[in-house]
């Protein structure tokens, strides 16, 4: 949204956002960049506006979520236990959420980590069926957790 203000002094609300996120974004080059129309309201005018914006500008505009979520996945690999660690590099990582639908994202953390990356089969609802596995199954919980540090008695 702010991209769009920025450069086009385009107003466009959040569900366009996503739409444009969705259709043509992506954390990693295209093989075959895209484009599409927006439609909002110019911030100048004040009357409704069209523009058409590339993958390459959205990618852009994306850098900072992007990267944000690279750091955050070094950061939770750096404190990962050595056991879960060789697991990591046997099977890699599993992406789930709709963030994890970001074309080239699971390219890209693959390449910053050295560590293959999937994207889950059902990402949206992944976090949720696993969840619910784990609770009916309680007691295997327990041989995977990890202390924290209100757990650790000195």
């Amino acid at each position: 949204i702010e991209y769009l203000k920025k450069t086009y002094n385009l107003m466009v609300g959040e569900r366009s956002a996503e739409d444009i996120k969705i259709k043509i974004g992506s954390a990693y080059p295209l093989e075959e960049e895209m484009s599409m129309e927006v439609k909002g309201r110019d911030l100048i005018a004040g009357l409704p506006k069209m523009v058409t914006v590339t993958s390459e500008e959205i990618r852009e505009a994306l850098q900072e979520p992007v990267r944000a979520v690279l750091e955050s996945t070094k950061i939770s690999l750096e404190r990962t236990p050595p056991e879960l660690a060789a697991d990591l590099i046997e099977h890699g990582i599993v992406m789930a959420g709709g963030g994890s639908l970001l074309k080239g994202l699971d390219k890209l953390i693959s390449e910053e980590t050295g560590l293959p990356v999937h994207v889950a089969d059902d990402p949206l609802t992944a976090v949720a069926n696993g969840t619910g596995k784990v609770l009916n199954e309680i007691r295997y919980l327990k041989k995977v957790t990890v202390p924290v540090k209100s757990e650790i008695r000195t």
